[in-house]
């Protein structure tokens, strides 16, 4: 007989990561940024609370934004948060779409 897991262990998973639709989400955004040439790099990261998405200008800099999924605020402030290079939180939601439409606004500029 299998021994059942324990309540802390069946919540807690052992690594955080991102699905291959929320991946999907997060790359082709930063595709558009890379053909516009103002994104170069990027590095993902898994841990126990968070799994990040950091994204570079060049790859000796630190991050230019992170894109954060911290399941434990599920029902707080939600899942997912954009986070700039200063540590500020420049958009939190439960819906992965809509907190990176703040990196999208950035591609859109007015033409000299």
């Amino acid at each position: 007989m299998e021994a059942l897991p324990t309540s802390s262990t069946a919540e807690q998973p052992e690594k955080v990561t991102f699905d291959r639709r929320e991946l999907s989400a997060i790359l082709r955004v930063y595709g558009f940024f890379v053909a516009a040439g103002e994104w170069r790099d990027y590095a993902m990261s898994f841990g126990r609370e968070a799994a990040v998405f950091a994204i570079f200008r060049r790859s000796a800099e630190v991050p230019l934004y992170r894109v954060e999924k911290r399941p434990k605020l599920r029902a707080k402030q939600g899942i997912y948060a954009v986070i700039g290079s200063e540590g500020q939180v420049l958009r939190r939601g439960h819906e992965l779409e809509a907190v990176l439409k703040v990196l999208e606004r950035k591609l859109i500029r007015p033409v000299d």
